[in-house]
């Protein structure tokens, strides 16, 4: 029988990577919706890594969000996916929503990990996010050096603002009778390339930014000369080559679907994170 949640009022959500990207914002969501938030992080004693670490986080609670802290594609992220999960639905969790990356197929294996666990489960699977350009690696490079390089070339991406992401993760969390069993797929309302989003948040900066596209195997040079390990370059050489090729110039409407309004724009995203300064030398 397909899991249904009790009023929200009474619903503790574990939330795995509470503090990162994607975590924080499921966790901000979650609390305004009227869930209980049990964050799952390293602070609070939960390790991905330690599976000792895991009753303890998931007893008592109704659904959990997960999210790998590497790449959902890696083995790793199969392994330690199937395992909590299976864990959870012991324990009484029968409620999971994992979120994984639209168009990559290294990922499926971790989402079938997922489905056979037993749980009443949906993927989330993303566009790549719009925050990847003002949190992590590449926002240093469009603040100091105002140049974005990067493997993407003249590729169209369409964008989704996490904010998206995680609204539509909290409604299925909480309607499993709608959602249980699917895979949900996400992306912002319209196409750009990488150089036209650096262009977006030039314009809303007022900064002179730009974009210079690189193949995957310079990119991953440029890592490794800053001391990325050399399996982590090549998985990211190999992630870039094959996401990064066309595959996911398209539009999905699972933002529309669930939350009943059109995704988040590109370009408020630009001029609301330009407000904060993220991106001033």
């Amino acid at each position: 029988m397909t899991w249904k949640a009790r009023d929200t009022r009474d619903m503790t959500v574990v939330v795995t990577g509470a503090t990162g990207r994607t975590g924080s914002r499921v966790a901000e969501a979650a609390r305004a919706a009227g869930l209980t938030v049990r964050p799952a992080t390293r602070a609070q004693g939960f390790d991905w890594r330690d599976r000792s670490t895991w009753a303890d986080t998931l007893r008592g609670a109704d659904a959990a969000y997960l999210v790998f802290p590497t790449d959902v594609g890696s083995p790793e992220a199969t392994h330690a996916v199937g395992l909590l999960a299976h864990e959870a639905v012991a324990l009484g969790v029968r409620r999971l929503v994992l979120l994984s990356a639209r168009g990559e197929e290294r990922a499926r294996p971790t989402e079938e990990a997922l489905r056979e666990s037993g749980a009443d489960w949906t993927v989330v699977r993303a566009a790549w996010f719009a925050q990847n350009f003002s949190e992590g690696p590449l926002v240093a490079e469009l603040r100091e050096s105002g140049e974005l390089v990067f493997p993407g070339g003249a590729v169209r991406e369409p964008f989704i603002d996490l904010r998206d992401v995680a609204e539509v993760v909290v409604a299925a969390l909480t309607d499993g009778e709608r959602y249980a069993g699917r895979a949900l797929t996400v992306s912002g309302p319209r196409l750009l390339t990488f150089g036209e989003a650096v262009a977006e948040i030039a314009a809303a900066t007022g900064r002179e930014l730009s974009y210079r596209a690189v193949t995957a195997r310079e990119y991953g040079a440029n890592l490794a000369a800053f001391g990325v390990p050399e399996p982590e370059v090549e998985f990211l050489v190999e992630l870039f080559e094959s996401l990064l090729d066309g595959r996911n110039a398209y539009l999905s409407d699972g933002v529309r679907e669930v939350l009943g309004r059109e995704p988040r724009d590109f370009g408020d995203f630009a001029r609301e994170t330009a407000a904060t300064g993220v991106w001033k030398p």
